[in-house]
């Protein structure tokens, strides 16, 4: 029953925000709690509601520094080196940008957060991009191929964050 009832949450608080009925934030607020209340769990939500906070306070705190972090990284400059590298290999020929993008994207992500990937991976090569003339979509299509891969890695940040959450170590999550 409560395997509906979070399908059913997900797809009303996709509605709601794609009808522009609630922002997302708002959705994100008040979408879980109505269900929570529906499904009779009014009186224990102020504690559940802690409990979950204390659970993955860690983690988005750990995830806002990477991006403040990163982003500072890349404003200071840390990947032009690298950049520039692709930009001088690739002499203009936009395949050699794009398996370019895919290196760049595959390095940047070894930290294990997909937010600083982006926002270093597309900083650093929408303006190239759109001075070839190349479809940004690929940029983001090369991004999220890449993100994917690394992600099931056991090094991959949504890999270590549910081992982290489950109190397992590697061997235990992925030899079943």
């Amino acid at each position: 029953m409560l395997a509906l009832a979070g399908f059913a949450m997900i797809l009303t608080f996709m509605v709601l925000i794609m009808t522009n009925r609630l922002s997302a934030i708002t959705a994100l607020l008040l979408v879980p709690v109505a269900f929570a209340v529906l499904m009779g769990f009014g009186p224990a939500l102020g504690p559940m509601m802690l409990d979950g906070i204390k659970n993955i306070a860690p983690t988005g705190i750990m995830l806002v520094f990477a991006i403040l972090y990163f982003g500072l990284m890349t404003d200071a400059g840390l990947f032009d080196p690298v950049i520039n590298r692709i930009q001088r290999v690739a002499h203009g020929d936009p395949l050699k940008i794009i398996v370019g993008t895919a290196l760049l994207a595959l390095l940047v992500s070894l930290d294990g957060d997909g937010a600083t990937t982006y926002i270093i991976v597309v900083t650093a090569m929408l303006p190239l991009y759109q001075r070839l003339g190349i479809n940004p979509l690929i940029l983001t299509c090369m991004n999220m191929l890449v993100g994917g891969v690394m992600n099931i890695l056991p090094w991959g940040g949504p890999t270590a964050r549910a081992m982290s959450v489950l109190h397992l170590d590697s061997s235990q999550l992925f030899n079943p």
